[in-house]
């Protein structure tokens, strides 16, 4: 990708490790590989995550001092029933997304690096209990984690509810990667709700069977996406995520003194 496609300065964004120069916080991008409709890619919560950290990054070295390292995504994503029986969609379970975590955060520590923020773009990830484990193991790293699609309410921004694959999603792909979009191909990202009324409800989860759930893959109407609307939503959430990493790297103590 070029950076007129992805709308990011690379030159500002520490892609690259610069001698002696040392880094305040890492942020770590993770997604999944899973088909997301029929107009975006397997690697879409990947890509968007990686997108927005890159474009905070930019904005935060615009206005600071603090150098940021982003890493490379990471495409270990857990899956719903229904989703792996779907041609390349692979299903990790939490005990081999922990490890993937470990050896990270391991390695980081090692290196000196005592801060890291989660960015995740797949509502089938849940970091909590492995951050738990990890404030035991490494009581002077702080691990946060967040949901970007979720940083901002989507109401005022777009016509269509979003669950996956829908409007939101798109909107804010065709804003960074336009060239990855196929709308034109895409379905209506029609569903279908549980027969359990609670479940609906959300008075208890259960995970839903995907094959039972969905068509296309989607849960969403993506067909009103547009790349001004992705651009207007990704700048909310880049602002929130800025303010984040300010708070995270100006204070060593996250918890107000006596």
């Amino acid at each position: 990708m070029t950076q007129k496609n992805i709308g990011i300065d690379l030159s500002i964004t520490p892609y690259g490790l610069v001698k002696n120069r040392l880094y305040s916080i890492a942020i770590l991008p993770w997604g999944a590989t899973e088909p997301h409709n029929l107009h975006l890619p397997y690697l879409t919560d990947c890509i968007l995550s990686q997108a927005i950290a890159l474009d905070a990054v930019g904005q935060l070295q615009k206005e600071t001092p603090h150098n940021v390292m982003v890493l490379p995504p990471v495409a270990a994503g857990a899956q719903n029933p229904g989703q792996r029986d779907l041609p390349f969609c692979i299903h990790y379970r939490f005990e081999t997304q922990k490890a993937i975590l470990s050896d990270i955060v391991a390695s980081l520590y090692h290196q000196g690096i005592r801060k890291l923020l989660i960015v995740n773009g797949h509502g089938g990830n849940n970091f909590k209990s492995m951050i738990r484990d990890f404030s035991i193991d490494y009581p002077d790293f702080l691990i946060a984690t967040t949901e970007w699609y979720t940083i901002v309410p989507p109401a005022g921004f777009f016509e269509e509810k979003d669950d996956h694959a829908g409007e939101l999603e798109t909107s804010v792909m065709m804003h960074y990667y336009p060239d990855l979009v196929n709308l034109s191909d895409a379905g209506e990202g029609k569903s279908k709700p549980f027969a359990v009324e609670s479940l609906n409800e959300k008075i208890a989860w259960v995970p839903r069977n995907w094959a039972k759930v969905t068509t296309d893959t989607g849960i969403g109407n993506p067909l009103k996406a547009t790349a001004e609307k992705g651009k207007k939503y990704s700048r909310s959430v880049v602002n929130k995520i800025v303010k984040l990493l300010k708070d995270l790297i100006e204070n060593d103590d996250i918890y107000l003194s006596e």
